[in-house]
C-alpha cells in the first residue's frame, strides 16, 4: 500500500470522521510556504463542529478537515519568501484575510469582512500532513520553545488579545471567569503584564486545582445564588475593595457575565472572550451606573502571535504544562472525545512526518 501524501482528517457529519488522502496543496502565491504539521491542538470550536455540525451562522455542509491550533516545520517556500526557509519551525496563524476591506486597512485584520479561517466552513483546517500559508502568518519558534508549546500559541494569543483589549496595567487587580485553556491563559497573561492580584473563577474543583499552581493569586468557586451575592463574597474574599479593576469572561456562561459586571468598580473594564448562547440577560443599570468600559473580544490580530511567542521565550508564560495528553495521528477521535469529556487542559494531536 502506498504511503499517503496528504492525510487528513475529516469531518463528514455530526460524530462522523474520517481519514483520506488528499492532494498536497500547491503554493498559489510567491509569499506562500508548505507546512508539515507536527502538533495540533483541540479546541472547543472542533468538538463543537464534531457535535452539532455547526457553530451559529457557520454550517459544515461539505466535508471539512478539522484543527487550527497548529506548529509545524517548513518544507516549501515561494519565489517572494524572505523571512523562512526550508526546516524552520513556525507557529501557524490560522485565519487569513483578505487585507483589502475596510477592518484590515484599519488594522483590525481579525474582523476580516472575508476571513478564510482553518476550520470554519468552508474552509478546510489543519488536520492534515501539511497545510500552506503566508508567510507572515508563519512565526518562527526560537530554540528553546518546542513544536509542542508552538501549538498552543494560538489559544495564547487569544488570551493575549483579550487582555491587550482589557488594557491590563501593572498593579491592577484581574478576575477571570473559566479556568479552560483561554481562561488560564488571559490570568497568564495578566499576570505577566503586571496584574498584582489574579483570580480565577470556575464551578469545577479539579480546574480551580490546577489553576492554584497557574499564573493566579487566588481561585473562586460561585455558589447558587444570585450574581451580587457571589461578586460581594468574591470582593470580600480577595480584598478588591469597591470591586476589581478588570473582569473577563472567558467562559460564555451567563452567570459569569452578570457576575463580572457586578465585581468591578465604578469605571473598570469587562471583556467578552467567552462565546455562549447568541442572547442572554444582561445587567444594563449595573454597566450604566458604574459607567464600566465593555469591549467583545474575537481571535487574535496584530502583534498577538508575536508577543505570545515572545512571551513564552522569555519564560513569562508557561504553555507547557497545560498539555495534559498528546495521541497519535491516527486515533484524532479519541482527542475529541477526551475534550469532550472534559479530560484534562489541552490535548494535541501528533501530526504525520514527511
Amino acid at each position: 500500500m502506498a504511503t499517503p501524501e496528504n492525510l487528513s482528517f475529516i469531518l463528514q457529519g455530526v460524530h462522523k470522521v474520517t481519514f483520506e488522502d488528499r492532494p498536497i496543496p500547491e503554493l498559489k502565491e510567491p509569499h506562500d510556504v508548505l507546512i508539515n504539521v507536527k502538533y495540533t491542538g483541540i479546541c472547543g470550536s472542533d468538538v463543537h463542529y464534531w457535535e452539532e455540525g455547526s457553530i451559529g451562522p457557520f454550517v459544515v455542509t461539505d466535508p471539512m478537515v478539522l484543527g487550527h491550533e497548529s506548529a509545524g516545520v517548513i518544507t516549501q517556500v515561494g519565489s517572494a519568501v524572505q523571512s523562512l526557509k526550508v526546516g524552520d519551525r513556525v507557529a501557524m496563524e490560522p485565519g487569513i484575510p483578505c487585507r483589502r476591506c475596510e477592518p484590515c486597512k484599519a488594522g483590525k485584520y481579525n474582523l476580516c469582512e472575508h476571513m478564510r479561517f482553518a476550520a470554519t466552513p468552508p474552509y478546510d483546517g489543519t488536520l492534515a500532513k501539511y497545510y500552506v500559508l503566508p508567510e507572515d502568518f508563519c512565526y518562527k519558534l526560537p530554540e528553546r520553545i518546542s513544536l509542542q508549546e508552538g501549538a498552543l500559541m494560538e489559544p495564547l494569543s487569544v488570551a493575549v488579545h483579550i487582555v491587550r483589549q482589557a488594557r491590563v496595567s501593572p498593579g491592577q487587580s484581574v478576575v477571570v471567569f473559566g479556568a479552560g485553556p483561554v481562561g488560564l491563559l488571559c490570568c497568564a497573561v495578566a499576570t505577566a503584564f503586571g496584574a498584582s492580584k489574579v483570580i480565577v473563577v470556575d464551578i469545577q474543583q479539579k480546574r480551580l486545582d490546577f489553576a492554584k499552581d497557574y499564573a493566579t493569586t487566588a481561585t473562586f468557586m460561585p455558589k447558587n445564588v444570585p450574581a451580587t451575592e457571589n461578586a460581594e463574597r468574591l470582593r470580600q474574599e480577595n480584598g478588591l475593595g469597591l470591586g476589581a479593576d478588570v473582569a473577563i469572561d472567558a467562559s460564555g456562561a451567563e452567570p459569569s457575565v452578570h457576575t463580572g459586571i457586578h465585581v468591578l468598580r465604578n469605571g473598570g473594564t469587562y471583556v467578552q472572550g467567552g462565546m455562549g448562547r447568541s442572547e442572554i440577560i444582561f445587567p444594563i443599570m449595573a454597566a450604566c451606573s458604574k459607567e464600566l468600559t465593555i469591549k467583545g473580544s474575537f481571535r487574535y490580530g496584530s502583534g498577538d502571535y508575536k508577543l505570545a511567542v515572545g512571551l513564552v521565550a522569555s519564560g513569562s508564560v508557561d504553555v507547557k504544562k497545560l498539555i495534559t495528553d498528546t495521541v497519535k495521528f491516527e486515533d484524532a477521535e479519541k482527542a475529541f472525545v477526551e475534550v469532550k469529556a472534559g479530560k484534562g487542559i489541552k490535548t494535541l494531536i501528533a501530526g504525520i512526518d514527511v
